[in-house]
């Protein structure tokens, strides 16, 4: 994945050959992962029940409503930024499938 500076905090928490885990935290409303691109196709599990707004490149948003522990799936390929808009810390696993 290659990212531009957000203000949340990514923490790698498993890296092999198969899969690299990272965990987002989001500390307050506005936090976001700044501008990336995923090389790999990827799940996501949210760690709260709340709503992201991502943006993709040419400006599109979409608020996704996450639950907590309910995993999705997304292509590799599509640059965007995630934000939090909630009014709390919130966080969700990346689990990077590298094969």
């Amino acid at each position: 994945m290659c990212t531009t500076e957000g203000s949340a905090s990514a923490r790698v928490v498993i890296e092999n050959e198969k899969v690299k885990i990272t965990e987002w935290t989001f500390k307050t409303h506005g936090d976001n992962t700044g501008w990336h691109q995923h090389l790999y196709d990827y799940i996501v599990v949210p760690l709260f029940d709340g709503k992201l707004e991502i943006t993709d490149a040419s400006s599109n948003s979409q608020i996704a409503e996450l639950s907590n522990g309910k995993p999705y799936f997304r292509f590799a390929g599509v640059k965007h930024d995630v934000k939090s808009i909630n009014e709390f810390e919130c966080a969700f696993l990346e689990i990077e499938l590298l094969s």
